[in-house]
């Protein structure tokens, strides 16, 4: 390679190049960052809502799993092969088949979808804290106290802060808060389950799955609204949870995560956050919700996320409001700031982190926002599934048909007609068929995304997908070529991250595996020995009181075992 070349590439954003062979993770790395990401506070949003939803247990045990197979399947099938093939990210590869235009529209869209959930987060971080001031939950679109609003404000502000200046100990620390929140998912469901126990059958035990149906079924999900009307079905169940992560898996915003996959069939590893976070953490805030609302003698709607977390954990519980919030909102809102720079290229990213930030703190103010999560998200998929649809017709089925891929870039457009109009045609046709009620929402991401594919494929043959690029495509080829090379040069100076193996890191790992172990033997003692209501509140007493103390351990000695590897590698470099 000559020194020119050298020269063009070293001057790119890396974002800009395929992920070298050198930087590819194994499906270890998948497993964690997917159980990492989807066990967090939505999950109490989102269970909450099934319950008021009016789902039956038998609908949410069987649909849940369903649809968040199915999701597991999109990933595997449809994101993972693009990005491994092609190593790029989303917004990478549309600049490339789609131009400037395209995606700054679409970096409109995410700025949006991203600043609504990170607005939601911050609301739900804020129910936790309100606990402390003594304000009731604030259930209307709107907020009816001040003191709710200063409270928003004061966790907005730092939101936005860590965003700006600290989203890389921010992202470490949601690895650490990974496994403690799973942990605190199902032991606030097993100490939770005897007194919906005792309000059901009479008896704090549960004998059988028999028991657990029937308690679902009285108690949590009963198969109808609040106002008695009949609540929703298998199917959309079923379509909610493969239509909650649309965004990542059809939408292929997940491709900057798979790009660095070894391989496509690492799309798989994505079942650690469907299977152990999304199913069952969405089983065990309805558990919680419910539990909760006997403890306190209120109806399950009328409680937020700080409620039922804190009368489910104790202390605990407000740590994991908290904590969930926070790390989720930082992610959402990074993003969001990320997606505004591009399109305000003049502007830093911290310069337009704050203006979104700004933004997301409004929103914040007003709950409908979480109590509404679950639409939202819907909603959201679908305003991004024709993006998915364009790039997934133009990587597999142009080539099956005679159409050439990247014919936009060949053609030098800055804009492509064809990409945007099917765009906005696919969102006419998505949100009409809402609009005449012709089927469940949650499953109109499906025919507007095979249509969009249609549209587009049909307008990009017209607009010059059709064309002969033999030179272009040879150029293209020799680009790619050249670039290989270049990555290949560069891994010679790549150093693998440090393993710290000292006996104080492996000390402190199994200190903090001990303290989650502590947690779940509480939980089970609360679950399996109570054998009457004194000795459940005994137990459950037990439990709050310890599993804090666990859960303050917990974070000392992980956070201590990342700050050792962290010296270390900066040592070892």
């Amino acid at each position: 390679m000559n020194n020119t070349t050298q020269a063009n590439f070293d001057h790119l954003d890396e974002e800009q190049l395929p992920v070298p062979k050198h930087k590819l993770h194994g499906g270890k790395y998948f497993a964690g960052l997917y159980a990492g990401e989807h066990v967090a506070a939505t999950e109490f949003v989102i269970g909450a809502t099934f319950v008021a939803l009016g789902a039956s247990t038998k609908d949410i045990v069987l649909g849940l799993l369903i649809g968040n197979i199915l999701a597991v399947l999109s990933w595997t099938l449809i994101t993972a092969p693009i990005a491994v093939q092609t190593r790029l990210s989303l917004y990478t590869y549309l600049n490339k088949i789609a131009g400037d235009s395209m995606t700054k529209l679409y970096n409109w869209a995410n700025a949006i979808i991203f600043t609504v959930i990170s607005a939601a987060m911050i609301t739900v971080s804020a129910s936790a804290v309100r606990l402390l001031f003594d304000i009731p939950a604030q259930l209307h679109w709107y907020s009816t106290n001040l003191g709710f609003l200063s409270i928003v404000v004061l966790v907005g502000v730092v939101v936005v802060f860590v965003a700006i200046y600290g989203f890389h100990t921010v992202a470490n620390f949601s690895g650490i808060c990974a496994p403690w929140l799973f942990v605190l998912f199902v032991a606030g469901a097993l100490v939770l389950l005897p007194a919906l126990s005792n309000a059901v059958l009479g008896e704090t035990s549960l004998n059988s799955w028999g028991d657990f149906f029937r308690i679902g079924n009285e108690s949590i999900w009963r198969g109808v609204t609040r106002t008695g009307e009949p609540g929703i079905g298998l199917l959309e169940v079923i379509g909610f949870a493969w239509a909650a992560n649309s965004i990542t898996h059809i939408g292929l915003i997940d491709m900057a995560l798979l790009r660095f996959a070894k391989r496509k069939s690492y799309g798989l590893y994505t079942s650690f956050g469907m299977l152990f976070g999304h199913y069952l953490a969405w089983i065990a805030a309805g558990i919680m919700g419910a539990g909760a609302a006997i403890l306190l003698d209120q109806n399950v709607i009328a409680l937020d996320p700080g409620d039922v977390a804190v009368k489910a954990l104790g202390a605990s519980g407000f740590i994991i409001v908290i904590v969930a919030g926070w790390t989720t909102a930082n992610a959402n809102l990074y993003r969001a700031g990320l997606a505004a720079q591009a399109i305000f290229k003049n502007y830093s990213r911290r310069k337009a982190t704050v203006v979104v930030g700004i933004f997301t703190v409004v929103i914040a103010c007003f709950p409908f926002v979480f109590s509404k999560l679950l639409p939202l998200l819907t909603y959201a998929g679908l305003l991004v599934v024709p993006v998915g649809a364009i790039v997934f017709a133009e990587h597999f089925i142009f080539p099956k048909i005679g159409l050439n891929r990247y014919w936009a870039y060949y053609k030098q457009l800055t804009t492509s007609k064809p990409a945007i109009f099917s765009w906005l045609i696919g969102l006419i046709f998505g949100f009409a068929l809402n609009a005449m009620d012709i089927m469940s929402f949650y499953y109109l991401f499906i025919p507007t995304w095979i249509f969009t594919m249609i549209i587009y494929t049909i307008l990009a043959s017209r607009g010059g997908a059709s064309e002969d690029f033999s030179e272009e495509i040879e150029k293209e080829k020799k680009l790619q070529k050249d670039i290989k090379n270049y990555q290949e040069n560069q891994s010679a100076t790549y150093r693998e991250p440090v393993k710290d193996s000292t006996v104080l890191s492996k000390i402190l790992k199994i200190l903090s595996i001990a303290f989650l172990i502590t947690i779940l033997v509480l939980a089970f003692n609360t679950f399996l020995n109570s054998e009457g209501m004194s000795s459940y509140q005994e137990n459950k007493s037990l439990f709050d009181t310890y599993a804090f103390i666990a859960t303050l351990g917990y974070f000392i000695t992980a956070y201590w075992g990342l700050k050792r590897t962290q010296s270390l590698q900066k040592i070892k470099k």
